[in-house]
């Protein structure tokens, strides 16, 4: 009975501290839940409720209208319409042949369509969106947003498309959009711009839409959308408007642009035109040109191999990248050297007798015609290459080089397009850099010889051409040359112009300036380009030129004898009015041949089209007959 008694009594203490133990650990449990809930509920209340707004609202980038480009008449040269697009995320999509045959039954999806599609997916990352099919038509776009239940990674969207309503006109000033690549993206990044390119597919690629990117993008906005746990959008939280881009107002004028580039029909070459008072471009032509259209979303194969490897070279913006000899319309630079540093005077003559000899080799003017005495304006009338060449020795290249920077050739001209080339205007220094074996670093003084008459080492964009005619025809003012003329904001229309102040100014006596305007004003009316412009009611200054492509060792040149692409360049520089210059130009029709009758021709219509209104002043003599009369008839009164 006592080992019974004993027992129970050891086994109630057992149950008791079972009890204690067990009660411990729910008190344990319970204190660590409790403490948990304190730190999820007190401690990280502000984090954790963020992250679950985050959870059921979603952040919609919207993007913003692009700015439009307008001629200086306000002319629309590069806009935006509203468009319905179909997009698919490859990520979402397990079969995407099967899934573009299922949206086949509801929107038509052409073969190049179709092509370009898994193109572009190849070329993307698989979380990008990939348009399908674009252009959608109202009909359509509400016939699948009724079935988009149906396909996983299938959205339609409306989108800002870019258009180029006049097509090839313009297009290498212009440039176009294309798709955002992954370097857009690393150049984004390291800009730290990349957040304003949220729901953005495209940016300038080339041109004024490449150069201006930053102002005509304009600024992203955004949508907060609570969503349900499918993603359904439920209501709109909060919305902040995007910034449209700013309108750029460029100087050219369109309707000069399609002049020109109608008369470069079937013809390769380049046009500058520019105000010599403001540097504003008023036509700036690359022909062959192309249609920018063709990039937008994305250009096919079939059209990019047509133009990447047309022989003509569409895609090269020739005032801008490409370079050339500019032959004899460097010489009113040379000559005005000439008259600044003191290597000659405008009366001073020397003897042509149809070449010029010098380190035992005979250089020889074109055609071997011999001019006899000749000064300075007879030279420039007749192109004589014979004074030029007399010139380069005497000037040497340095000096002729310092001189001829400070009107553009050689530079970079600053004007606002992207990949400038800078050619090269040598120099001993240039020389020296340009080539590796010491024997060929050294300059000899018959190499000055065909510089004096832009021959040689010299290679110039016509960009350069144009403005240093421009700063010529402005007394030695350089105003940076520039196509973006004026900013309009989207939102206040305020307008904000580009360039107002001169880059700086070459000094130059004006009786120099006199005699070198004199002298063009005399190719135009007694020389190489008197045929052209016979009969103009302005008094136009300029220079032909001819530019070999090809050293004839000796031979003669017969045009009709080899390749039209080995032919001579064709060029021309001018101003007009001579006495007030409004317009200024530089032109080269490659493989054209003369000057004169090819490129001047060309100028001349130029002319005729920006001084249509212009009424030549009467002499000085007319004036005050004019004012006698106007006297005797008030007496009379």
């Amino acid at each position: 009975m006592f080992e019974f008694k004993k027992t129970s009594q050891a086994q109630k203490r057992r149950l008791l501290l079972r009890l204690c133990i067990a009660a411990a650990l729910v008190l344990v449990c319970f204190g660590l839940l409790i403490a948990r809930l304190w730190h999820l509920q007190v401690e990280r209340y502000e984090g954790l409720a963020a992250r679950a707004d985050a959870n059921r609202i979603a952040v919609v980038p919207i993007p913003p209208r692009r700015g439009e480009i307008l001629d200086r008449n306000g002319v629309v040269l590069a806009r935006n319409y509203r468009d319905y697009t179909l997009v698919v995320t490859p990520a979402q999509v397990k079969d995407l042949d099967q899934l573009l045959d299922n949206l086949s039954a509801l929107v038509y999806i052409s073969p190049t369509q179709r092509k370009r599609f898994f193109q572009l997916a190849q070329q993307s990352s698989r979380y990008a969106q990939i348009p399908v099919r674009n252009n959608l038509n109202e009909t359509e776009a509400s016939w699948f947003a009724a079935h988009a239940y149906k396909f996983d990674g299938v959205e339609l969207s409306a989108r800002w498309v870019r258009e180029y309503p006049h097509g090839e006109t313009a297009a290498h000033v212009l440039g176009y959009v294309g798709r955002i690549s992954e370097a857009d993206l690393e150049r984004l990044e390291e800009a730290d711009q990349l957040g304003n390119y949220r729901g953005s597919q495209t940016i300038g690629k080339k041109g004024i839409e490449k150069t201006w990117e930053s102002v005509l993008h304009g600024q992203t906005g955004l949508e907060e959308v609570e969503v349900t746990a499918t993603g359904r959008p439920v209501r709109t939280l909060r919305r902040v408007d995007p910034v449209p881009g700013a309108d750029l107002v460029l100087s050219l004028d369109i309707g000069l642009q399609q002049l020109i580039e109608n008369e470069y029909k079937g013809k390769r070459g380049a046009f500058v035109a520019i105000e010599p008072q403001t540097g504003e471009v008023l036509a700036f032509v690359s022909a062959p040109s192309f249609n920018p259209n063709l990039f937008i979303d994305g250009i096919d194969v079939d059209n990019w191999r047509e133009l990447n490897e047309s022989p003509d070279h569409p895609l090269i913006n020739r005032p801008l990248y490409s370079t050339y000899p500019i032959g004899s319309t460097y010489k009113p630079f040379v000559a005005l050297a000439a008259l600044e540093m003191g290597l000659r005077t405008p009366t001073q003559r020397i003897s042509d007798p149809g070449y010029f000899e010098f380190g035992g080799q005979r250089f020889r003017n074109a055609g071997s015609v011999a001019y006899g005495p000749t000064d300075i304006h007879r030279a420039l009338v007749v192109s004589s290459d014979t004074y030029f060449y007399s010139l380069g020795p005497e000037m040497g290249v340095n000096a002729l080089h310092d001189f001829s920077r400070q009107f553009g050739f050689g530079q970079i001209t600053g004007i606002d397009l992207d990949g400038e080339k800078k050619g090269i205007l040598p120099s001993t220094d240039w020389k020296r850099q340009a080539f590796r074996k010491p024997e060929q670093q050294r300059w000899y003084a018959g190499e000055t010889v065909s510089v004096a008459v832009g021959q040689g080492y010299n290679s110039f964009t016509l960009l350069q051409l144009a403005q240093a005619t421009a700063v010529l025809a402005n007394g030695g003012v350089y105003m940076t040359p520039h196509l973006v003329n004026l900013v309009r904001n989207a939102q206040t229309g305020l307008l904000e112009k580009t360039v107002t102040e001169p880059s700086h100014k070459v000094p130059l006596k004006p009786e120099n300036l006199a005699v070198i305007t004199k002298a063009l004003a005399g190719v135009v009316n007694e020389g190489t380009a008197r045929r052209a412009f016979a009969g103009a009611p302005y008094q136009a200054a300029g220079k032909t030129g001819t530019a070999q492509v090809y050293s004839l060792r000796g031979a003669k040149y017969n045009a009709e004898a080899i390749d039209e692409r080995l032919r001579d360049h064709a060029l021309f520089m001018a101003y007009a009015p001579a006495e007030n210059p409004k317009i200024a130009i530089g032109l080269i029709v490659e493989n054209g041949g003369w000057g004169s009758t090819v490129a001047a021709p060309i100028a001349r219509k130029a002319f005729d089209y920006w001084l249509r209104d212009y009424v030549k002043p009467e002499p000085p003599e007319e004036n005050a007959r004019a004012d006698r009369h106007n006297a005797t008839a008030r007496a009379g009164q």
